[in-house]
């Protein structure tokens, strides 16, 4: 249902090595970049996540609201995404826990001010 997500980022020279080393712990890696683009995935043709400067070279901003969701696998997995998400520099937002029967998630906003949620659902 989503091909791709876009999120902002001041600086990608930051950003890129923090995606980089962070969604490598779920499979993902750089399949398609240009200068101010670069677009995470798994395989080519699934969903997507792109961090890029805006095209409108105004300031990057992060929306009230928003959120990028990234399934952990397991529990685990998700805690693992929120303990290096904290060790490249993001800012915790919520720790890990159970936070619904079915829900486990944490959350944390990355070197620019995105908010990422690491989840499982149990």
């Amino acid at each position: 249902m989503i091909g791709y997500t876009t999120i902002g980022s001041k600086d990608l020279t930051k950003a890129v090595p923090f995606y980089d080393a962070l969604l490598a712990l779920v499979g993902g890696k750089r399949l398609m970049e240009m200068d101010r683009i670069k677009f995470y995935g798994s395989d080519a043709g699934g969903a997507m996540l792109a961090v890029c400067t805006p095209y409108d070279n105004e300031e990057q901003s992060c929306g009230n609201g928003q959120q990028v969701a990234i399934p952990g696998g397991s529990i685990e997995g998700a805690q693992a995404l929120y303990n290096k998400a904290i060790e490249l520099g993001a800012t915790d937002a919520g720790e890990p826990g159970q936070r619904f029967d079915f829900f486990y998630g944490s959350y944390v906003y990355d070197l620019d001010g995105n908010k990422l949620c690491f989840y499982h659902m149990t």
